[in-house]
């Protein structure tokens, strides 16, 4: 019952690593739907409330249930908070790397300006990136490969982040450190570079993980060819595009 709502949760949160899991092996599925539906329950706890202190309770209770399941404590009772316990347990993930992702969340909380475009890459590792390496490791990763899956991953990230701009700029935020189209055109560059260094390689089981970024190469051109798009909300593909790519991926074996 669990793990069918953490996959309906993830379906309607985040379409994209829903059809990256379902195509997934079937004994992978389980481990990527408890993350990134904890990845959507961290995600979300910074904008249910404007008050930043109860957001930051929010947050502070999943790292307390992070710290729990590292000490071997009972799983609390949550549809989300249960499974991810057991994970952790069983997988031995690194409580640290959790700490990181819901730390990048304090973001969405203060909307702290970034001083430089490294400073948005880095806010975009600490939460696709740490994301990233704990689905990795979930499904037999090497811990050794870290900087490799955060670098493979960070596309997918920057995509993403390009995407939001628009929403989280009418919320109120500096999604970008400049907000120039030349900045747009850096990070889809940076973007671009990390797929071309790690397409070839070898990240063994950890592949399904990184297939939540299979959309990163059309979309990272798209922003660097039109940098407008970011801004005006039009950066993306057409669903039979999104689909077919996907289908492609798994068929070649790759992400």
């Amino acid at each position: 019952m669990t793990l069918a709502a953490c996959a309906a949760l993830v379906e309607r949160g985040d379409p994209d690593r829903f059809l990256a899991t379902m195509a997934a092996p079937v004994a992978a599925r389980a481990a990527l739907f408890t993350l990134y539906a904890f990845n959507l329950e961290v995600a979300r706890a910074p904008w249910i409330t404007r008050e930043p202190l109860i957001a930051r309770m929010r947050l502070q209770w999943w790292r307390d249930v992070v710290a729990e399941a590292d000490a071997g404590g009972a799983p609390r009772g949550h549809e989300v908070a249960g499974p991810l316990s057991a994970l952790i347990r069983d997988r031995a993930l690194p409580g640290a790397v959790f700490a990181t992702l819901i730390t990048a969340r304090e973001w969405d909380i203060d909307g702290a300006a970034f001083a430089r475009e490294e400073d948005v890459i880095g806010q975009i590792d600490r939460g696709a990136g740490s994301l990233a390496v704990l689905a990795a490791l979930a499904l037999g990763g090497d811990a050794a490969q870290e900087v490799a899956l955060r670098e493979a991953a960070i596309a997918g990230g920057i995509a993403n982040w390009l995407m939001a701009v628009p929403t989280l700029t009418a919320a109120g935020r500096a999604p970008l450190a400049h907000a120039t189209l030349a900045e747009v055109r850096n990070l889809a560059d940076y973007g671009l570079g990390m797929l071309a260094r790690h397409r070839r390689t070898g990240f063994g089981p950890a592949i399904p993980a990184l297939r939540a970024g299979w959309r990163a190469g059309d979309l990272l051109r798209q922003a660097r060819a039109d940098p407008q798009a970011v801004p005006e909300g039009r950066l993306g593909t057409s669903e039979a595009r999104r689909r077919l790519t996907l289908m492609a991926r798994v068929w070649r074996g790759g992400w």
